[in-house]
């Protein structure tokens, strides 16, 4: 009884293992494996390493990246919005008004602040 209830779950597992592992043991087996040193080189772009890996980057890349994932959210925020913006009604409405308008602020905030010059 007890194993009934779970075996979805457990059929559920095993095949998403299989579905991970499967496909990496056919290509190990059957692909051609022919290492040599040009192969097995550490490379960066195609061409040698050269500098040290944990070199400092400039605060801007930081911000670059925050404020791409600043605007994912709202987008992630407003897909559920859209998709149900008839049932909400103007109480709704009014609620988004107000969240874009915060990020707007926002976002003439960095504008202002010179967040988003990049010299």
């Amino acid at each position: 009884m007890l194993l009934e209830n779970y075996f979805p779950v457990l059929l559920f597992i095993l095949i998403g293992i299989l579905v991970g592992i499967v496909p990496m043991l056919l290509g190990r087996t059957l692909g051609p494996h022919k290492p040599d040193a040009q192969k097995l080189s550490p490379y960066e772009c195609g061409f040698e390493a050269f500098g040290d890996a944990r070199m400092k980057f400039d605060i801007r890349f930081y911000l670059v990246a925050i404020l791409f994932i600043l605007f994912d959210i709202e987008v992630i925020f407003l897909m559920p919005w859209a998709a149900n913006v008839n049932e909400l009604g103007l109480a709704g409405f009014w609620a988004v008004v107000g969240f874009l308008a915060v990020l707007t602020i926002g976002l003439i905030y960095e504008w202002k602040k010179g967040a988003l010059e990049w010299e």
